[in-house]
């Protein structure tokens, strides 16, 4: 192990936590604190980059393929590391929060994986952050247990051998942790800090059982931005004396730059590479905010209209399989965000054959494996995946070199039929402000009409707001979207959401300030990059 840091990080505006003292041990915080210094100038540079390529799509309005990196796609010689056996098999993986609660029960819930995340579905309050790596670290040691305490029902971790395997999603590198900084201020982008402390507490642990720390990287853009992951992971596993490559990383591809790189992405990784993932309601709200000037023609309607069958999100998922198994990686399906009813079996029964119907062709097309979002879906994935597996861990040996996606085809938003409606307009309303307000109190992953909601469907919301608006789209009614149509839709569920929680309860949560928030990002001539960002802000803890 390297000496430590001799410039410790800072705790700012932080109140003590409990047990906070295991996670924030000074070695561990000079662990993170030379990441920061090797690693956040150049973090700093590709979000410049962003701002560039941004302004190229704007200039040209369209994407393509990397003439630069042309030799890499054409070189049919290399292949991603192998999969470590506790990844191999991964037909079905459940997602959520860090909190001790999910963490039993996304173990227990029969799922190959868990993805634990502190990105989308977690609010990232200064508790999220650290007691979430408690949880973490409690779940390695197997010291981890949870006790309702409305019901008082206990919660135990079953056998090793029956548990899923842990995968953590640290933040996207655009996202800053304000409460640790360098001793100049200067804030850790929140992506070390989540690595940092997963891997500096878990990696030897892991190793020792014959696993490793395991990611999945969000909000990637570039192949750049994957070498960068790539550094991080050789210099941390160098740091902590661990066999290079040891660390694996799924790389989700949810942004519509990234889908014309997936194979520099897995090049640039290829040692720590083992899939790639279709994160398909964050690659709308990519597609939309890249192409949010570009006219008629790259407006997409009601985000419920745009399923997976659509030409273009047909022509992603396809390339994702085709190029995943043409370099030895897995190719993992998107989610399933049904949340099931207890008192209305009839919308369970409809949803369900949603699901299962989306996982079929999930599995059919070639995927190794899909999310789900709740344990109760986990069984209609697995029998999705068992009925196409069997017995093998995957279907890698699916080449699908039928598949033949032009750079065009990946934005054929005009080949959709739907057109934008009221009723989509007040759902993206509706959605925006429960979601804003549930992530000002803390909670990341929140259940809006049966559906898991994540900060990425938020963003779709606000973003075809603005889009929608800027484009002067005419609804099914008739109506012409403005600002003024925006504000009226959004007062009138402000006034619906006070009625129906009363006056005592509606004072005590975020509504008003979630709703100009949700105003202030739909509606700014000035399209804010992150709807997270200028949240953040306003968040307490």
């Amino acid at each position: 192990m390297s000496a430590p840091a001799p410039s410790p990080l800072v705790i700012v505006d932080a109140e003590p936590l409990p047990r906070q003292e295991e996670v924030l041990t000074e070695p561990a915080l000079a662990f993170v604190a030379a990441l920061h210094r090797r690693f956040t100038p150049r973090r700093d540079e590709l979000l410049a980059r962003r701002a560039e390529r941004r302004a190229e799509i704007a200039r040209t309005g369209t994407l393509g393929f990397l003439p630069e990196t042309a030799a890499i796609r054409a070189d049919d010689s290399w292949r991603v590391a192998p999969a470590p056996e506790a990844l191999d098999d991964r037909r079905v993986e459940i997602t959520g929060p860090t909190d001790r609660r999910m963490t039993v029960n996304a173990l227990n819930s029969g799922a190959r994986v868990w993805l634990a995340d502190f990105e989308d579905a977690s609010s990232p309050t200064w508790e999220n952050v650290v007691t979430g790596q408690l949880s973490l670290i409690d779940a390695h040691t197997r010291t981890i247990d949870f006790t309702d305490p409305v019901s008082g029902r206990s919660y135990a971790l079953r056998p090793d051998g029956e548990l899923a395997t842990v995968v953590v999603r640290p933040r996207g590198w655009h996202l800053d942790e304000r409460h640790l900084t360098d001793p100049d201020g200067t804030p850790v982008p929140g992506a070390l800090v989540d690595f940092g402390l997963y891997f500096f507490h878990n990696a030897e642990r892991l190793a020792e059982r014959g696993r490793g720390p395991y990611f999945y990287l969000p909000k990637t853009e570039s192949h750049l931005e994957a070498r960068l992951w790539n550094e991080v992971f050789v210099h941390a596993q160098e740091y902590l004396g661990i066999p290079r490559g040891t660390v694996r990383a799924t790389v989700l591809i949810e942004t519509i730059t990234a889908a014309y790189e997936m194979e520099e992405i897995l090049y640039e990784l290829r040692e720590h590479a083992s899939g790639l993932n279709a994160g398909r309601w964050d690659y709308l709200f990519s597609l939309i905010k890249n192409f949010r000037d570009g006219g008629p023609k790259f407006v997409l309607p009601d985000r419920n209209a745009v399923t997976m069958t659509a030409p273009f999100m047909r022509a992603y998922t396809e390339l994702l399989v085709r190029t995943c198994h043409k370099r030895g990686a897995h190719a993992i399906g998107g989610m399933a965000a049904f949340i099931p009813s207890r008192r209305d079996p009839e919308v369970n029964k409809v949803a369900f054959e949603k699901v299962r119907a989306d996982k079929d062709r999930e599995a059919d097309d070639g995927f190794d494996g899909s999310w789900v979002a709740h344990p109760d879906l986990v069984p209609i994935a697995m029998e999705s995946f068992d009925r196409v597996l069997g017995d093998r861990p995957h279907q890698k040996d699916r080449l699908r070199e039928d598949v033949d996606v032009r750079a065009e085809d990946l934005i054929a938003v005009d080949t959709l039929d739907a057109r934008p409606t009221y009723a989509g307009l007040v759902n993206a309303v509706q959605v925006g402000i429960r979601y804003i307000e549930a992530w000002l109190r803390g909670l990341g992953a929140v259940a809006i009409f049966h559906l898991m909601e994540d900060a990425a469907t938020a963003e779709i919301s606000r973003s075809q707001i603005w889009q929608w608006i800027n484009a002067e789209v005419v609804l099914d009614n008739g109506e012409r979207v403005t600002a003024e149509l925006v504000r009226e839709v959004a007062a009138g569920d402000l006034a619906d959401i006070r009625a129906e929680l009363g006056e005592e309860a509606f004072a005590a949560g975020n509504w008003q300030q979630a709703h100009d928030l949700l105003l202030q990002v739909s509606l700014d001539e000035d399209y804010a990059d992150f709807l997270t960002l200028p949240a953040y802000e306003r968040l307490r803890g």
